[in-house]
């Protein structure tokens, strides 16, 4: 009697806690019906305004896809039988239509079942090159506008695994191709590889703070592996078929011809190879040769970059950010750092800019020095462009009008403000195709255009400015007032006065227009896509403003359910999605950058699904954290986090649409973090939804999203924000969900399974759903139905159906401890 007690205990103990083996299941017929709408192709526009192309692909991958060999290295995801991006997004149709006429054309001589990426446009427009990825490797193959046809350029041997994979040579006759070199040597099988030794890491005394990157090499056997798949040979390639090896194999990664096509700068990596870093970090060769391939200059060297200084400003030092000059011919300019490359240095000025013509073989000479850390520089003309600098800590961001060819003169500030302030914000320089092919300022005279977005608090309001660079006074040409639409300024064609835009509402899905600022001729509709969520387009939208404890007007975009009746304002339960952003003022973290008539778009991690099964949403919900001054934005996250959930349901109670005791909060990535710091803190929620998070941030010791503190600078921090060292507070049912290959820096898929492990130890209502094959952003449509599925059953058992009271806290709540 006494074993079967025991037995019973045993079993009793055991429910809830057991592995479930289940397929791949299907959401309800509302949301099923949402996934399965097609979708729109992307467009892309010639610059001269004659053609459309029209690129379409398939939403989803297949878990089949996702199931292929995959070879996780130095930070590339790799098909090592195909040779290309085992993620890698792909097209498979295309249509050309010429702007002006409704006439639709097939693209004709497609290879079969096309798997399309790496698009590149010929010098002219006149062609585009694109690789096509076949079951036995990757082809190189030509579109040209003109004909709408294909044809097939090289054999499936190209080696797209280090990406920039095609560049063309400026007659636009021939393409430079990475080719999978002829002495590649069979890789090694990992998994049935007998080691020969131990791996052994070590440090000579030097700091090495780097985050916690995923998908690095590990062992020697992978840096074989890594480097045969990184090798490729330089072929030039001629429309006419005709191929020559252009360069012997390397690692090559980045190419680019100068802007008159008679360099091609080069950069290749080298070894020693790193197992705290990805690829990009390892130690590298920049050099110029002439468009046949002989060398001009060794121009730059690169070390292992393992030990920057300390915070996100940090850089290395010598030569960096080398480019082409976009106005001149063969100009190269880099920066370099004045501070050390280390943001603790105080100094007067942090970079210099520089520019080195051709031979490239003497110093280059100063541009010009920057107050901040270099972000880019927009070129006119031998007398004028446009730089950017920024500096994180502060969100400083400031623009510079200087004269390239004399750095003694003054620059003019232009631009000096916080970027998170975007009710400041100017817009961005508009840019033409300049005589060698490169975008350069569009100017007329001595005047140059601005594109803005125009949020202001009375709402979005999108601006063409004219500014007078010599003055630098501003006129507004345009300003967009369109009624129950909203409408994005794309570019803007001086010249032919031809502004594109994109308008949309809530019903009616983006397509492009041409407009007229001066001429006052009628606008030109380019496309009719037409709406595929028809079951969403009598949704009742709105942007709601409402105000935090402590006074911080805050905003969210709130749907209804499909046919709620506004008046009879029935009880509903709601969702409320969101994702924590971090500020160094209030007046950045109170402004509105949401559009209510934004088209309702229900891609596959949206809420928005919901409204067909009778929730009210609250979708991205303003969720700031503020640290002004020296305070660090962390140091009262759980308090403010604590502080905007209770601030939105309490508005969406107050308008009477729900039941506040049926309340579900959801987020993604750090937003999942959120998620599980709320249902910890705060008795404000029915259930939760979390998905790819990460719960623990000792696992994170050197710094994680905004937090350039280390562990041990801040172990409090640290301490109070990670809820897997709360576990034991959690009292609300938690829906965890990860994709079993995450690579996002941080979220390891041990950081919902530990935390897992941890809750179901002590007691708490808890699912874990590993996806597998799944990186950070879930991709494979047997994934995406079956994660709303997961989120549908959770939600219906835990929130549309709770009944009972919640238990009131006995403290107050969002006070930290």
């Amino acid at each position: 009697m006494k074993n079967k007690i025991l037995l019973l205990f045993f079993l009793l103990g055991t429910i809830g806690f057991s592995q479930e083996k289940l397929n791949y299941q299907k959401p309800s017929e509302e949301i099923l019906e949402l996934v399965d709408a097609p979708l729109a192709p992307s467009v892309r526009i010639t610059d001269d305004g004659k053609y459309m192309v029209l690129l379409y692909r398939d939403y989803y991958k297949s878990i089949a896809e996702l199931s292929e060999k995959e070879m996780r290295l130095a930070g590339l995801r790799i098909n090592p039988k195909t040779n290309i991006g085992s993620r890698t997004n792909y097209y498979n149709n295309i249509k050309i239509q010429e702007i002006g006429s409704d006439e639709v054309i097939q693209v004709k001589n497609l290879p079969e079942n096309p798997r399309l990426a790496n698009f590149n446009w010929s010098p002219d427009q006149s062609k585009i090159a694109v690789t096509n990825t076949t079951p036995k490797g990757v082809e190189v193959w030509v579109l040209d506008l003109k004909k709408a046809e294909v044809t097939r350029l090289t054999n499936a041997n190209v080696n797209a695994n280090m990406r920039d994979v095609i560049n063309w040579f400026k007659d636009g006759k021939s393409v430079l191709v990475k080719m999978l070199p002829t002495d590649r040597q069979e890789l090694i099988n990992v998994a049935e590889a007998v080691p020969n030794g131990p791996t052994i890491s070590a440090n000579d005394g030097k700091k090495a703070q780097n985050r916690t990157y995923q998908d690095l090499l590990k062992n020697s056997n992978d840096e074989f592996n890594f480097e045969q798949l990184a090798r490729s040979e330089l072929f030039k390639v001629g429309l006419d078929g005709s191929m020559s090896k252009w360069k012997e194999a390397a690692m090559y990664s980045n190419i680019s011809f100068s802007p008159d096509g008679n360099y091609v700068m080069v950069t290749n990596v080298e070894k020693p190879f790193s197992y705290l870093v990805p690829y990009y970090r390892f130690p590298s060769k920049t050099n110029i040769y002439d468009s046949n391939g002989a060398l001009v200059s060794n121009l730059l060297e690169v070390p292992l970059i393992e030990d920057l200084p300390k915070g996100f400003m940090a850089v290395r030092m010598g030569m960096r950010s080398v480019s082409w000059r976009d106005d001149k011919a063969a100009t190269l300019v880099y920066v370099q750092a004045l501070d050390g490359g280390d943001p603790e240095n105080k100094v007067e000025y942090r970079d210099e800019v520089f520019q080195l013509e051709a031979p490239f073989n003497t110093q280059g000479t100063s541009m010009i020095k920057l107050k901040n850390r270099y972000y880019q520089i927009e070129w006119g003309n031998e007398n004028m462009a446009i730089a950017y600098d920024y500096w994180w800590n502060t969100r400083n961001l400031k623009g510079y009008l200087f004269d390239p060819s004399n750095a003694s003169k003054e620059p003019k500030i232009i631009e000096d403000r916080n970027y998170q302030d975007v009710y400041s914000d100017p817009g961005s320089f508009v840019t033409k195709r300049g005589k060698y092919g490169t975008d350069v300022l569009a100017m007329d005279g001595n005047s140059a255009y601005l594109l803005g977005d125009g949020f202001t608090k009375e709402g979005q309001f999108p601006f063409v400015d004219k500014m007078n660079l010599s003055s630098l006074e501003k006129t507004r040409l345009y300003t967009s007032k369109l009624e129950g639409k909203k409408e994005n300024l794309v570019d803007y064609n001086v010249e032919k006065d031809e502004l594109l835009v994109r308008i949309e509402s809530p019903n009616e899905y983006p397509n492009y227009h041409y407009k007229s600022l001066i001429k006052r001729k009628g606008p030109m509709q380019l496309t009719n896509f037409e709406n595929p969520f028809k079951s969403l387009q009598d949704v009742h939208k709105e942007v709601i403003t409402y105000k935090r404890d402590d006074g911080l007007e805050l905003n969210g975009t709130l749907y209804l359910p499909v046919g709620y009746d506004k008046d009879s304002k029935e009880k509903a339960p709601m969702i409320l999605w969101a994702y924590p952003r971090e500020y160094k003022d209030k007046n950045s973290a109170s402004q509105n950058t949401q559009n209510p008539n934004e088209f309702t778009y229900p891609f596959w991690g949206s809420p928005i699904y919901w409204v067909t099964k009778g929730y009210v949403v609250l979708d991205d919900a303003a969720f700031p954290i503020i640290g002004e001054g020296e305070e660090q934005p962390n140091d009262t996250f759980r308090k403010q986090l604590v502080a905007n959930a209770k601030a939105a349901i309490d508005a969406v109670d107050e308008m009477g649409y729900i039941d506040r005791n049926r309340v579900a909060v959801g987020g993604h990535s750090y937003g999942a973090f959120m998620v599980a710091n709320l249902l910890s803190h705060s008795d404000l929620f029915a259930a939760g939804i979390a998905r790819s998070g990460a719960y623990n941030r000792t696992l994170t010791p050197f710094g994680f999203q905004s937090e350039e503190r280390n562990y041990w600078e801040a172990p409090e921090v640290y301490y109070t924000m990670s809820p897997f060292m709360h576990a034991d507070k959690m009292k609300t049912p938690l829906l965890l969900v990860h994709g079993e290959a995450d690579n996002n820096s941080g979220t390891y898929p041990m950081q919902s399974e530990r935390y897992f492990n941890a809750l179901k130890g002590l007691g708490a209502t808890v699912r874990l759903v590993m996806l597998p094959k799944e990186s950070h952003g879930y991709r494979a449509k047997e994934s995406i139905l079956h994660l709303l599925w997961e989120q549908d059953q959770w939600l219906e058992k835990y929130v549309k159906q709770k009944t009972e009271k919640p238990i009131l806290p006995e403290k107050p709540l969002g006070k930290d401890k």
